[in-house]
């Protein structure tokens, strides 16, 4: 039996999800978590030897859960489940240390397959988002927006998608003027003047699924 833990902040998600792998077999929820900061916590208490991870969750981002899981429990494997696609945050998530990528559409026994794979040493990636991989990196690994930490690009994209800083803020668990912050070091680091530009630039570079809607 492969012990899974699920962190994703929607019930019928984690429930979906727990349907599938217990429908499979051979597999065994030890935890599930709703909030990015228990996430940790449940790790230790549970035990698991893979976790199925959301990116996007309160609390705590997912690339940051990533780095610190990494460093606590480093047998433990990681396969994201996420709705982005971006080939950006593949790249991210893979260099902070997660062994396998997949988004919600992926079907049943495809998430099946990855697990076990995941748990067995390997590493995953659907041929769609390998395709996305391979684009982005044929564009260049200079552009300026590579340049954002992790919480910057959370930021930012929160941003495009019209969320407030008080919004966002809560969100992400911190102050207003700390979102603000990271705004400004966005804006610098990408060297744009304002809101308009922000959400133009991310059009540009195809940076999030939510800017093809604007």
């Amino acid at each position: 039996m492969i012990r899974v833990m699920i962190a994703d902040d929607h019930a019928v998600v984690r429930d979906g999800l727990r349907h599938i792998l217990e429908r499979a077999g051979g597999f065994e929820i030890v935890a599930e978590a709703a909030d990015g900061a228990e996430v940790p916590r449940l790790a230790r208490e549970s035990e698991p030897e893979l976790l199925l991870l959301d990116l996007s969750m309160p609390g705590r981002s997912g690339l940051e859960l990533i780095r610190l899981l990494r460093a606590e429990r480093p047998a433990l494997r990681i396969l994201v489940l996420t709705m982005h696609a971006e080939e950006q945050y593949v790249m991210r998530a893979f260099r902070a240390g997660a062994a396998g990528y997949l988004t919600k559409e992926s079907a049943a026994m495809e998430l099946v397959n990855a697990i076990a794979k995941v748990a067995a040493g390997g590493t995953y990636m659907s041929q769609a988002i390998a395709e996305k991989l391979a684009t982005g990196l044929q564009e260049g690994l200079e552009a300026p927006h590579l340049r954002l930490s992790d919480r910057e690009m959370e930021v930012y994209r929160r941003l495009v998608a019209g969320e407030a800083l008080v919004d966002i803020a809560a969100a992400l668990c911190v102050s207003a003027k700390t979102v603000s912050t990271y705004k400004m070091r966005i804006m610098e680091k990408l060297e744009l003047a304002n809101d308009a530009a922000l959400v133009r630039y991310a059009i540009r570079h195809r940076l999030f699924d939510e800017a093809d809607d604007l």
